[in-house]
């Protein structure tokens, strides 16, 4: 990317960091995917309870391999050998972690995150329970408003990771949504039963948090997750 592209991205990440601040959240740059780890366990504490949600973004940036470093208590919904049930129940242990970590979707202009989810495990403890939640998030993700965010879902989001999860979806098989442009009418979701096997089961708007600074945002230069 060249300078002058780089400067209109720059300025895009400090219109959006300004809304995320207006609307209760805390926000802020890092350059590189280098800059994300030390900024991450800057935010936590040796020994505190901690959990993530399905996120490509914390395994490419090295977060998942630093919660597992012995540092923290970490609930690892990845670990070998755990059962089904097993994986539920760290889904919901995680509503008393410390921190929780994940991704969002994509990010508006306005400051909202929007996050579509299967099993809603990662949008539930985003919303409540955890004392902290960080968001790693490449500025690919960022877009100007809840329209293009939800474009964003069906075009690029959704297809990647129901690929990458072998999900027997029509996004699968065809590389886009069964419905990829927004109306008045499927704005937040596919029509009821349009896609019996969809990966898109919730869809969540966090905008003004009532919890000041709970939620932190970190914006990355760089491309990376889905």
């Amino acid at each position: 990317m060249d300078d002058y592209k780089r400067k209109v991205r720059e300025l895009q990440v400090e219109r959006t960091i300004k809304a995320l601040k207006k609307n209760n959240m805390e926000a802020e740059f890092l350059p590189t995917m280098e800059d994300v780890l030390p900024k991450v366990t800057s935010l936590l504490k040796p020994g505190e309870k901690v959990a993530v949600g399905g996120s490509a973004s914390l395994e490419e940036t090295g977060v998942l391999q630093a919660l597992r470093s012995g540092t923290y208590e970490f609930l690892d919904r990845y670990k070998k050998g755990l059962t089904a049930e097993e994986v539920q129940q760290v889904f919901r242990d995680s509503f008393s972690a410390d921190s929780f970590l994940a991704s969002a979707n994509a990010v508006t202009e306005h400051g909202e995150l929007y996050c579509t989810d299967g099993n809603s495990n990662r949008v539930a403890a985003m919303l409540f329970g955890p004392k902290q939640v960080i968001l790693v998030v490449s500025w690919d993700k960022l877009v100007p408003d809840l329209g293009a965010a939800v474009e964003r879902v069906k075009q690029v989001a959704a297809p990647a990771n129901a690929i990458r999860l072998n999900a027997d979806t029509y996004c699968t098989k065809n590389g886009r949504c069964l419905n990829p442009s927004c109306s008045v009418d499927n704005l937040m979701a596919l029509g009821a039963g349009a896609c019996e096997h969809t990966i898109c089961a919730n869809y969540v708007v966090f905008s003004h948090q009532r919890v000041a600074k709970r939620i932190k945002v970190l914006i990355v230069g760089e491309s990376f997750g889905y």
